[in-house]
This record gives structure tokens, sequence and C-alpha cells, in this order.
């Protein structure tokens, strides 16, 4: 078991949602709006000072409420708010906590929306970010300046799967008394950044914790105070930008979450298994439960044990044309979906060059070290993964990669 004092596992575990009529599941709030037995309650219920009561959906509802309670549990942290999509946490946490005239220090390795948002989206406000090797805490303080408001990092990078050192960004943040924002989308349970001294944590609910690709959400984990804060109807960003999640996927979402722990460690597992073997084959493949991966003892010192390394791999196939092929082959021999996004219960798999991250320059992307030959899988939870394995065998042998780069070691 994990040494951390928080098992976010069990968080899920012991949720306990009453529903209406006694259900096991709650009951969905299926209105746009609420209504009050007396004039004053609403007026109160306005200003924020009536617990419990409910205003229009905009605002929260009950089925919202309910999600968001399981995922400040999980996240460990005093309240959360759920919005309509990953970006729809994002930007308002962005938003919120940075003005005209203030800047931002990121990760330069960040989902290609995100890096959208902060290079250019708000410059329009006068707002400057500062793209940085997240992972080198030394230029991350070199980049700070008196108008910084914020750090913001991914727990493990879209799409390079380079890992944060979050308590050394958070002491970072914590001397220039500036906030630390971190998307934990690939990692949920794997990590608890706010353990680690996040100040905010956001997911993309589309993803892992929702598991089955058929809805979008975010979240937004934090304090009870600065969740009041987007959510204040004269000022919160949140509030104000409207990106209110439905009830309905609220609901849906919930109850996928139930099973969140049981599907990472399948997903951890399958992954591992295949980075193993392909690795073993010489191909150049970047996962976290590697002996390879270079922060390999970092993630070991920040994660909860249980769940593993997570369901992400990067292969690297030298040329975008044999990424193309090779992924290509990958779908017609039925191993996954030829598609962004990550998480699904099928491995998904996309060269994030000229998709997912194709909104960073080529030349930024080249800094990094993105090539166009870089395919990101997400490794569903197969239930006979040497078969998987196997085929993508298959699919190396008919693009004549090893003919071309290598030859196999076995």
């Amino acid at each position: 078991m994990s040494q951390h004092k928080h098992n976010p596992a069990k968080e899920i575990q012991n949720l306990q949602f009453f529903g209406e009529f006694g259900g096991v599941n709650p009951s969905i709030s299926d209105s746009a709006t609420y209504t009050f037995l007396k004039a004053k309650t609403m007026l109160d219920t306005f200003e924020g000072n009536a617990e419990g009561c409910y205003l229009y959906s905009r605002h929260t509802s009950p089925s919202n409420h309910y999600l968001a309670s399981a995922l400040a549990k999980m996240e460990n942290t005093e309240s959360a708010n759920v919005a309509a999509s990953g970006m729809g946490a994002i930007t308002p946490v962005i938003l919120q906590l940075a003005n005209a005239g203030d800047h931002i220090v990121s990760s330069r390795t960040i989902y290609g929306g995100t890096y959208a948002f902060l290079k250019n989206w708000v410059p329009k406000f006068n707002i400057n970010t500062s793209f940085v090797d997240i992972t080198d805490l030394d230029k991350v303080e070199a980049a700070i300046k008196p108008n910084t408001k914020m750090i913001y990092a991914e727990t493990m990078s879209n799409p390079l799967l380079e890992l944060a050192d979050i308590e050394g960004l958070a002491a970072i943040a914590k001397k220039y008394n500036i906030k630390l924002v971190v998307d934990n989308t690939f990692t949920p349970l794997i990590f608890t950044p706010a353990e680690m001294g996040a100040d905010v944590v956001i997911h993309s609910l589309t993803k892992f914790i929702n598991g089955a690709n058929d809805t979008v959400g975010g979240v937004i984990c934090g304090t009870t105070a600065f969740i009041n804060q987007l959510k204040n109807v004269n000022d919160g960003s949140s509030m104000l930008l409207g990106p209110v999640m439905d009830s309905l996927r609220s609901a849906q979402i919930l109850k996928n979450l139930r099973t969140l722990p049981v599907r990472m460690m399948q997903h951890s597992k399958n992954a591992l298994y295949l980075a193993k073997a392909l690795e073993k084959d010489g191909l150049k493949v970047k996962y976290p439960g590697l002996e390879s991966y270079p922060q390999k003892e970092l993630f070991d010192r920040m994660k909860h044990p249980e769940f593993g390394y997570g369901g992400m791999i990067t292969l690297d196939l030298k040329t975008g044309e044999m990424a193309t092929k090779f992924m290509e082959i990958l779908q017609d021999k039925n191993v996954g979906y030829l598609a962004v996004s990550l998480g699904f219960y099928k491995t998904l798999f996309n060269a994030p060059g000229k998709g997912t991250s194709s909104e960073v320059p080529e030349e930024e992307q080249a800094a990094m070290g993105l090539s166009d030959g870089l395919v990101r899988m997400s490794v569903g939870l197969d239930f006979d993964i040497e078969e998987t394995y196997q085929k993508m065998r298959e699919a190396l042998d008919e693009i004549h990669f090893f003919k071309h780069n290598l030859s196999p070691q076995n």
C-alpha cells in the first residue's frame, strides 16, 4: 500500500450518496433553475449565504455538487467545481488568477489547447507567458518576474511524458507567493498533487476518470475560498464564462468514477508489459515504469505505488510516414483506434506533432524533442495483452521498421 497519508482509491470506495428515494445512485437534478419557498432565501442564495440551496444550474446543481464533492475527496482538496470540458476548467483558473499586466510561468510541454490559450489568446489581455523546461527547477525560478502570478504544469506532460517535481515547484511558488496549478489528467490516483503542495488541481474528466469516451468534462479542485471565487456571481470566471456541465453527464461520470481504481491498475499493467517488450525489441520507448525513464526515481517517490505507472506510452518511429503506416495497420488489426484523447477501454494512438500538439510551432516542437515519428499511445484494458503485443510486432514487420532502422533483439 501507499506510504502517502491520503489514499485516493479508499476515498472513492467510501463515497456514499443516497438518491432522493433511497437509491444507491443519487437522483439526477434535471432542472435548470430551482424554486424557493421564501423570497428572502433566494436573496440569501444570491449572496452565497444559503447553504444547501440551489439557484440556477450555471452556478451549480445537486448532480454537479455530488461529482465535485467526490473529486475533491479523491484529490484531497477542500472543494471542487466541475465544468463542461477540460478547457472549461483550465481557462477559468488562468483568468481568475491572472489579470492584465500579469505574467505566467508554464511548462513548455503541455496539452496543445492549453499552450494555444497561453500563447495566443491571453496576450490579448496583456497576460504573457514564459514557457520553460519544467523539469529544470533553476530555469523555472529564473523565469519568475515581479508580476508572475502562477506556475502552470502537468504532472506528466502531454505528449512527452516529462514529470514535474511537484514538491520542488511548490517550494518555488511558496517562496514567491504565487500559485502552483497542476493538470493531473494523465495520472489520476497515481499522484495527489495537492498533497505535495499544488494550490489548484485540474483534470479533463473526458479521459481516464470517465473512461468511456462518450462525454467531455473538466474539474477544478482547490480550497473552498478559491472555488467560491470562481463561482462568484459578480466576478467569478467559471460563473460568468458559463462552462457548466450538464447534470446527466455529471451523474454518468460519477458512476464511472467508482471503477477508476481497477481501471488504472489494468491500464498500468498492460502499458508496462508493452513498454518492456517493445524496448527489448530495440524500439525507443518512453514509459515511467522502465529503468530507462530518466525521472523514474522521482516518479517512484511521488506516486501511490498500487496504481503502477499509468497507461501512457510514447514510441519514436523515426518518421511521420512510418508512424502513420504503423497506426493504420494497428487499427486494421483491431489493436485500437487512430484517434485523439486517452483513457478509453481500447488503445488509442495518434502522432501528436500533427494532432494534439499541432498548436505548438514546428520549431518549438523540435526544441522540446517532439519528432514527426512520435506515436502517443493510451494503452487500453486488453484482456490478452500478449496478443496485442504480437499484433504490434506484426505491424512493425509490415512497415519494415526493423529492416530500415535496427535488427530486433529476439
